[in-house]
């Protein structure tokens, strides 16, 4: 088991938001959370990458407890969080943001290794490598966002909302990139809102509601099951 929630709760000042998480996410997934606006799924990963120091409860990542440990650390033990909002540095260059994904890195020779395999991977990084990330759309700057994230090789990616205000079509060609990075050898959670395509790219799924965890199961399982249906795919079977 590469990432352990056991009994989380957490809050921000007096509003208590998570009221006890469990999941789990072994190497080599890809695990989704999916649920209401308010749910609590978003600082579930807050809590993971140490914004937010569980008030009871833990975070156990390879073995080690990592509940309320600071970011920076969190970081270097091989986590990391592509955020909901947009987080690209927009008066940068493509290739200055991703300079500084690599910013605890000092092996100048591997990080230009790594851009140039990340390029073949995101073309658009090295076609607009000189452009101001600001003139690329949404969709291209969410391909930045996960190319600098992985310049840290993480053992566990965080993927906060990949898909939001994207095209229907550009959400497809995200969640094929996700699928390939998975492939190639990188854990990933996803929040998703976007509940339908979400579970069909997961291994396995939990279903959060008022801060708690009310549903797990393999993606099938939760795409197909008949609260989820009725709640999040608009009463519409699926069948993988």
């Amino acid at each position: 088991m590469l990432l352990e929630v056991k009994d989380i709760h957490a809050s921000y000042g007096k509003f208590e938001i998570l009221k006890g998480v469990n999941l789990n996410v072994d190497k080599g997934e890809i695990v989704c959370m999916i649920g209401p606006n308010g749910a609590g799924k978003s600082t579930v990963f807050r809590t993971i990458f140490g914004f937010l120091k569980p008030l009871k409860g833990e975070v156990i990542f390879k073995g080690e407890s990592i509940g309320g440990m600071p970011t920076h650390q969190i970081i270097r033990k091989g986590i990391s969080y592509v955020f909901q909002r947009n987080s690209v540095f927009p008066n940068m260059t493509v290739m200055e943001n991703m300079d500084m994904g690599a910013y605890i890195r000092d092996d100048k020779e591997e990080i230009q290794k790594d851009i140039e395999d990340l390029c073949k991977t995101f073309p658009i990084i090295k076609e607009r490598k000189n452009e101001m990330a600001k003139n690329l759309s949404g969709g291209q700057r969410q391909m930045l966002e996960m190319a600098r994230g992985l310049l840290l090789h993480p053992n566990l990616f965080l993927l906060d909302e990949p898909t939001a205000g994207l095209a229907p079509k550009v959400q497809k060609l995200v969640f094929k990139e996700i699928k390939e990075i998975n492939e190639d050898g990188t854990t990933i959670m996803i929040v998703e809102q976007n509940a339908r395509l979400a579970l069909k790219h997961s291994d396995r799924a939990y279903v959060l509601e008022n801060g708690k965890t009310i549903m797990e199961g393999s993606g099938v399982e939760i795409l197909n099951n008949p609260r989820v249906i009725q709640a999040y795919l608009g009463g519409k079977k699926v069948i993988k």
